[in-house]
């Protein structure tokens, strides 16, 4: 895991020593990352940066690293990830000629592109099973490919220039280059205070890019192309429920084995719910060591435990059942509110985010929960994606959310879309359009789901679930994953994520919802599939989403913020602001979620520089 960056500029010389003091700027960005190593590679128009986090070979995997041909670089490459399958495909390289210098994935992931992937890239990345983000250049076609995984779980950026292209795997490399602007029109700014779903195409900074997962961006003289190399397809899926529930443990338990390979410690982020528990209970059954769970807590938080409808049940007490059932060396990390209020550790969750993007205490919980970790880790298996992939949320099973005309889960987020027409000023509430924005990125979702085929496709209900379906797997999904990246390698910690492998993922998708619900009950397949491994009590449990603090001094300390934000007229954000609609907000709501989001967005623009034109 490490961070990349790098620059094309088809009409100029790299080399030169102004440009190289950019792309120093640049690497410099991602060294927290990378903190094992760094290295940079400079020749004509091509410059790329890397920054390490030693995984795998850690005394022969450095970066940039290159393939040579004629005693000269041929292809040149700077990888963040794993490839799960490296070992197979070093094997099948092998056995054609190619000779290894290193026993790094990254050499792999080079010597497949020069075997498979000079007609057509996407055949040597079909062949990489993994999390990866990564750019490789072409020396004798002046030509670099931005690749990014099916999942989108590893992130990478671009900004088109004049004459070529700024890439980074956070916004925060780019924008060390003098050549990207630091803008945010109306629709970056529609994108961040409606941040309910993930648009794959911008961020919310004029001119800035993202790789969509599955896809290349090539970059030439000629100009910038996109294409696809993988998405969700239909499968036909044919079999019965026994047969389908076998196959998802056969996939989790390859996948469990093949992503415990690492060089450094590892260790499982264990909740207590199925997810995380039947993950450690893989882990623990094909792990060589015995595994270390770690699990969080809050001072106070199951003693005074109130329970609600996203939260029907503490953690603690089913932690402590699976890590004595399965037999885990757990650590249970206890925040308090002051940790969670402390100002430096919201400055490094904004930092780490990197966008004007908050989830409140949760991210900064996170935060703190990775830091511990960290000093014990180096590697952590985590349970995210269980909940789209198999139908864990509230919202997959209940009939309103199904069949809104929308994303099914806004509906828990329409507070913020009416706190915000109190809060911002009338004009620009209208300008923005919320509602539209909406609508036009459901319909364009929608416009992708493959068709359903087979019997179930008769089934009005069933081609629905085939659509809720994917859109929490491409337009949720992605918002997690993101969060969990850029929190966890703040820290240079490196989080894998099982349950995001494509070919579990595949399966699932392509099975009948019916079959996904066999047994009345949410993520029946997973449920069935692990039976065998868990107290039945953590079998039987009902979701209970991520813990947040129940203190009321956050609330406060944020609505104390937010009136001392009112008042300044230089404030970043006041121009957006209806300052009586505002106060009228902050006395009558009990929701501070939209106040926590201005006060990001105020951060964001004053800790980056950057101009508001809307």
């Amino acid at each position: 895991m490490c961070g990349i960056c790098g620059w094309i500029d088809f009409n100029r010389d790299l080399g030169a020593p102004d440009a190289r003091r950019e792309v120093a700027a640049m690497t410099a960005t991602m060294a927290y990352r990378g903190p094992d190593g760094e290295g940079t590679w400079i020749d004509g128009p091509a410059a790329l940066g890397h920054r390490r986090l030693a995984i795998i070979d850690i005394e022969g995997g450095g970066q940039p690293m290159t393939l040579q041909e004629d005693c000269r670089p041929a292809l040149v490459l700077v990888y963040t990830g794993e490839t799960y399958n490296y070992r197979e495909l070093r094997q099948r390289l092998a056995a054609v000629g190619h000779r290894f210098d290193t026993s790094s994935d990254t050499e792999v992931v080079l010597h497949a592109h020069r075997e498979w992937g000079q007609r057509d890239p996407r055949t040597a990345v079909n062949e990489l099973n993994g999390m990866f983000a990564y750019a490789l250049w072409d020396t004798a076609k002046r030509e670099l490919l931005l690749i990014r995984d099916r999942l989108g779980i590893k992130p990478l950026y671009y900004y088109p220039t004049e004459h070529g292209v700024l890439f980074g795997s956070e916004p925060k490399a780019i924008l060390a280059n003098n050549l990207a602007e630091r803008t945010m029109d109306a629709e970056g700014l529609r994108r961040a205070l409606c941040s309910v779903i993930a648009d794959p195409f911008n961020t919310v900074l004029r001119g800035m890019r993202e790789v969509r997962p599955g896809h290349i961006v090539r970059v030439t003289r000629d100009g910038i192309q996109q294409m696809t190399y993988w998405q969700l397809t239909d499968s036909g899926h044919t079999d019965d429920v026994p047969t389908t529930v076998r196959r998802v443990r056969e996939l989790l338990e390859d996948t469990i084995q093949r992503q415990l390979i690492a060089d450094v410690p590892l260790c499982t982020l264990l909740s207590g719910g199925l997810d995380s528990s039947a993950l450690t209970a893989l882990a623990a059954r094909f792990s060589d060591e015995r595994i270390r769970s770690f699990a969080l807590d809050f001072v106070g938080y199951t003693d005074n435990f109130t329970p609600g409808p996203m939260r029907p049940t503490p953690d603690g007490p089913y932690v402590q059942e699976v890590a004595k059932f399965v037999g885990t060396d757990n650590t249970d990390i206890t925040l308090s509110a002051d940790e969670l209020m402390d100002p430096n550790v919201r400055a490094a969750t904004l930092h780490a985010r990197d966008l004007p993007l908050t989830w409140g205490n949760l991210d900064s919980s996170l935060y703190l929960l990775f830091r511990e970790i960290r000093q014990h880790s180096t590697v952590a298996l985590s349970g995210e994606s269980a909940d789209e992939v198999f139908g864990g949320y509230p919202e997959f099973h209940d009939l309103a959310h199904v069949r809104a005309d929308t994303f099914p889960w806004v509906a828990n987020w329409a507070s913020v879309v009416d706190t915000g027409r109190e809060c911002l000023d009338p004009g620009l509430f209208e300008k923005l359009d919320f509602p539209g924005y909406l609508d036009e990125q459901y319909r364009r979702a929608l416009a992708e789901v493959p068709a359903l085929t087979g019997p179930a496709s008769a089934d009005p209900h069933e081609r629905r679930m085939r659509e809720v379906c994917y859109l929490y797997l491409t337009r949720y999904l992605p918002m997690l994953l993101d969060r969990k990246d850029r929190v966890s390698m703040a820290l240079g910690l490196e989080v894998r994520v099982p349950y995001c492998d494509h070919r579990l993922v595949e399966y699932v998708f392509g099975t009948p919802w019916a079959h996904k619900a066999f047994d009345g009950r949410e993520k029946s397949l997973l449920r069935a599939a692990t039976a065998d491994l868990l107290p039945q009590s953590v079998i039987q449990r009902v979701k209970s989403q991520y813990p947040a603090i129940q203190d009321p001094t956050y609330d406060r300390m944020l609505r104390t913020r937010f009136t001392a934000l009112l008042n300044d007229r230089n404030a970043a954000v006041a121009p957006l602001l209806s300052v009586d609609g505002s106060r009228a907000v902050l006395n009558a709501t009990n929701n501070v979620r939209v106040v926590e989001q201005i006060l990001t967005l105020q951060d964001f623009l004053t800790d980056y520089n950057v101009t508001l034109r809307v």
